[in-house]
């Protein structure tokens, strides 16, 4: 249940046509606490709850527990969620034994796309895309929890 993953910003929309699906994702967080986050998920038709844990000091690693729910559960759930509800489209990208997942934000976070990749291991090594930009994994700005609090469109052009 340990989630390793790295994260990067997407210098160009190439990644749609080697996309094999792209699914619309609403969330929102019961909790953004760093130790702990609890968050709330309808992606397509289906519900998700999950509890994150702290990350790793190199922000690759974490705790990650996740179970299905009804999704009317979860829209339910949404309502009691903390300010600021993330909207995206998920495109999935095949990548040899892997795959990314490239989020296009929408909503206060329109214009930001990144693209997360789960590895087996923090030296797990995976083919890097052209359309794949700077590296930001471990830069808590771009996680979700914080994306919901403190939008993409509020950044004043810092990035």
């Amino acid at each position: 249940m340990i989630e390793t993953e790295r994260k990067f910003l997407v210098r160009s929309d190439g990644f749609k046509k080697e996309a094999k699906s792209a699914t619309r994702i609403v969330q929102g967080f019961l909790n953004t606490d760093p130790e702990r986050t609890v968050r709330i998920r309808i992606k397509g038709d289906k519900g998700f709850i999950t509890v994150k844990g702290k990350s790793d000091a190199g922000g690759m690693s974490r705790y990650e527990w996740e179970k299905e729910i009804p999704a009317g559960e979860a829209e339910e759930l949404l309502l009691l969620c903390e300010k600021g509800i993330i909207e995206k489209t998920r495109y999935e990208i095949p990548n040899g034994k892997h795959f990314f997942e490239v989020d296009a934000f929408a909503g206060e976070n329109t214009g930001l796309i990144v693209a997360e990749i789960e590895l087996f291991s923090e030296q797990d090594e995976f083919d890097r895309p052209d359309w794949l930009g700077e590296e930001v994994t471990g830069d808590r700005r771009y996680y979700n929890s914080q994306l919901s609090r403190n939008p993409y469109s509020t950044w004043d052009g810092e990035e």
